[in-house]
């Protein structure tokens, strides 16, 4: 899967934890099983605590991807 294919987009710039894992799974509800979601952090508790907390759902965690000065990208697929 190229990194630039998802499904939905979900930007948590300027949110932190709890809020951004909270809010991801939110999107994800919003998805059906195989579809992917690249979402958006701006902290580094975030971009190690989506992850985490996404894939202890059963998720698939693709790629948690730095895309510059403190920012990160996570894809995620739906686990269904």
């Amino acid at each position: 899967m190229a990194e630039d294919t998802f499904d939905s987009e979900l930007d948590l710039s300027g949110e932190v934890c709890p809020y951004t894992l909270v809010k991801s799974k939110l999107a994800l509800e919003d998805l059906v099983a195989g579809q992917v979601l690249r979402i958006t952090v701006d902290n580094n508790e975030s971009a190690g605590n989506v992850p985490k907390g996404l894939s202890l759902d059963g998720h698939e965690v693709l790629g948690v991807n730095r895309e510059g000065k403190g920012k990160w990208s996570i894809t995620v697929k739906h686990a269904g």
